[in-house]
């Protein structure tokens, strides 16, 4: 029951994050003067909707996005002929369809108040303001847990023991088998609640420089350790084992291994700590953002029955699954739960912005491309006095969108069959 819960509560959070970031294009349009005739949320076919002054708004049936319609997001057609051939009709067609599109809810009334009229640091605010949206959201959720709840941050004690060595992709046991070898911290003899004070001769006051200077070292390494108020030194003979990568589950490199979990605390992060820490998160997420055609492999595995990666991609469907296991476990209280919820929605807007930031069409960052380029064009015509070059018609750029869109639309679709065959899993 609490799984259902969990998913609802989730998928609500989602929908409200894809409402909040058509609110930012909506403020931002009506502000520079801007005819917007529709704000929705989802797509498809309309389950509610009212109108309100020139916006109509309403809840479409498909819950997987969002959008506004503005009036003249293309400008009209120069007064050129186009040669038509075999080769260039479709792509015409579909230009020129999409201008048509753009310009059938224009009155002559309205016919000062187009989106392509605006200047272009304008059209930069309009489109800029649902992605930053998204990102407000998110950075105000996790600096209010950053700073009120604090971070599980690891510490320099020990809290337990690995007592063999296991291939990275065995499958998590207690149990030893007879053939493994000890690991080199259980051999040195590392007991729980050993604090670490140097490592190699230098200090460490985090876990996270120790476990780089860990990984980056091989043979025997002096560990000076505080064991109840006492001072020990253990020679540690560490062995270069496949690991994973940090910050990876499915990514792999020959590390040092000592085999040590340290134990963790709640910190509360002050506003450098809160800085620095979402600045790690955005820079992960352009990653992952970024590795997004390479994991179409593993998805395509994942469907027919293989691993399914912690750092696979989801969607909505996948994310509010997460929500609804968090929720469930009984691994942690309450509070823990609830906190967790609100980083997984946290992550979500993110990874809206980071994604909605890419410079191609149709996505608001191509928009934000076109309007620079054409406030260079125009500013560098000025300044070799050269005839204004008036807007940049992105109508031209739109078969390039159609096929980015099919691109976009055919991913979604393998990572909701992937999210409802083998989910990605938390616990």
């Amino acid at each position: 029951m609490l799984v259902v819960v969990g998913i609802i509560i989730f998928f609500l959070g989602l929908l409200f994050s894809i409402a909040w970031h058509e609110l930012g294009h909506l403020a931002a349009a009506k502000l520079f003067g801007i005819k917007v005739t529709q704000y929705m949320v989802g797509f498809g076919r309309t389950i509610w909707s009212r109108k309100k002054g020139d916006t109509e708004y309403g809840v479409k049936l498909i819950p997987f996005g969002g959008y506004i319609r503005m009036i003249g997001m293309f400008p009209p057609k120069k007064d050129e002929k186009y040669g038509r051939t075999a080769s260039s009709a479709p792509w015409r067609a579909m230009i020129e369809d999409a201008r048509q599109m753009s310009a059938e809810e224009i009155t002559p009334e309205d016919a000062h108040r187009q989106f392509y009229q605006r200047s272009p640091w304008k059209r930069v605010i309009v489109m800029l303001a649902g992605p930053v949206m998204n990102l407000i959201l998110a950075v105000g959720i996790f600096a209010a847990i950053l700073m009120g709840h604090g971070i599980n941050t690891p510490t320099t004690t020990v809290s337990s023991v690995s007592a063999c060595v296991l291939p990275a992709t065995a499958p998590n046991t207690e149990q030893c088998p007879a053939d493994a070898p000890p690991s080199p911290a259980a051999a040195a003899d590392f007991r729980p609640g050993d604090r670490i004070l140097e490592f190699n001769g230098k200090p460490y006051a985090s876990w996270d420089e120790l476990q780089l200077a860990i990984r980056g070292s091989a043979g025997t390494v002096p560990v000076v350790v505080d064991r109840g108020g006492q001072q020990l030194t253990l020679q540690a003979n560490l062995m270069q084992t496949d690991r994973p990568k940090l910050n990876s589950t499915s990514e792999y490199e020959k590390v040092g291994f000592l085999g040590l979990t340290p134990t963790s605390q709640l910190v509360k992060q002050d506003f450098g700590g809160v800085a620095k820490t979402i600045g790690g998160f955005v820079s992960l997420t352009m990653q992952k953002v970024v590795e997004l055609p390479q994991r179409v492999p593993d998805l395509i595995n994942a469907i027919f029955g293989g691993e399914r990666h912690q750092d696979s991609p989801v969607g909505i469907v996948g994310a509010s699954r997460l929500g609804g296991e968090v929720l469930a476990s009984d691994d942690f209280g309450v509070d823990a739960r609830i906190i967790m919820m609100f980083n997984l929605l946290a992550g979500v807007n993110l990874s809206l912005f980071v994604f909605n930031m890419l410079p191609i069409l149709p996505l608001d960052g191509g928009h934000v491309a076109g309007a620079i380029w054409e406030g260079i064009r125009r500013r560098f015509a000025k300044l070799v006095r050269r005839p204004d070059p008036g807007p940049f018609d992105t109508a031209r750029l739109m078969p390039l969108a159609y096929a980015v869109s099919l691109i976009f639309i055919a991913y979604s679709l393998l990572v909701l069959v992937a999210d409802v065959v083998n989910p990605v899993k938390l616990f």
